[in-house]
């Protein structure tokens, strides 16, 4: 099984005339996702690599019954992207653009929130289930079906653990990037407990970094509710206190978001905790030993 999509997911793409969008379109269709239409004001009835565009994910949605959406949308139109898939009923939306203003995000949050669509991003490199679906930029090729879920705060980080897990022989059920913004969809517990319920995920690896408190809260979570072995990472140990690390989310202000509190955090509540980014895939092969 599959938490969030499977090889009967049907994708629409928002944004999908953009170069971005197009290109990435066209990796997701070539990896074996299910993409069904598209969507950009002003472009509806034309194709685009055989794919119909439509001007509106209501239209969209109405002639092609897709569940899912990939919003490549520039920032200053990304939120009301997002609003206009919950809207539509979407299942799922992933957002993969960076720079969203938070204020936009603040109110398409809040609006997502009274919505049947779940969201993941934006800021995020999205969400695949090896070798049936892949909602996103990460490269599928390093990804192989198994076991293991993976859910990341990181982009690149995701991609390297996922490449230390399928080197060491641990294949992954879903990963979901969940983003890196002060804002976002679904967090770490909300992919936790879904990984949880999921009879085919028999561990799950994290990859945390500093700012915010949203890899304590998920510790918290794990000590009381997860039946799974964890194996995490968290990224940002030598970073100085108030300075940006890549992400928008990620600084370290008024003492708190500290690498060393989180990890100490998880180790307390059961999580096995990578020492160095070269040894995720050994964390997660000795969370599983240790059940």
């Amino acid at each position: 099984m599959s938490i969030l999509i499977n090889k009967d997911s049907k994708i629409l793409v928002q944004g999908i005339t953009g170069r971005s969008g197009l290109f990435h379109t066209q990796q997701c269709r070539d990896y074996g996702s299910t993409i069904v239409a598209g969507v950009t004001p002003g472009r509806g009835g034309i194709h685009i690599e055989g794919i119909p565009v439509f001007n509106t994910v209501a239209e969209a949605v109405h002639y092609t019954k897709a569940t899912v959406s990939m919003i490549f949308v520039p920032p200053p139109a990304a939120a009301d992207a997002i609003l206009e898939a919950c809207d539509a009923g979407m299942d799922l939306a992933v957002c993969i653009t960076e720079g969203i203003p938070i204020r936009d995000m603040v109110l398409a949050r809040r609006y997502q929130e009274e919505s049947r669509t779940l969201l993941v991003g934006p800021n995020c490199p999205g969400v695949i289930t090896p070798g049936e679906c892949k909602v996103g930029i990460m490269p599928g090729y390093i990804h192989r079906k198994g076991k293991i879920g993976v859910v990341s705060r990181s982009g690149t980080l995701t991609y390297e653990a996922v490449k230390q897990l399928t080197d060491s022989g641990l294949g992954q059920s879903t990963c979901v990037g969940i983003g890196g913004d002060p804002i976002i969809g679904m967090k770490f517990i909300d992919v936790l407990q879904l990984f949880n319920d999921d009879p085919d995920t028999e561990g799950v690896f994290m990859i945390g970094e500093i700012g915010g408190g949203a890899e304590e809260d998920a510790a918290l979570w794990i000590r009381d509710n997860m039946k799974k072995p964890v194996a995490a990472f968290i990224a940002g140990v030598t970073a100085p206190q108030g300075k940006r690390m890549g992400h928008a989310g990620a600084i370290i202000t008024g003492g708190k978001g500290k690498a060393e509190d989180k990890i100490r955090t998880l180790e307390e509540c059961g999580v096995t905790v990578a020492t160095s980014p070269t040894r995720m895939g050994e964390a997660m092969l000795a969370a599983l030993r240790n059940g």
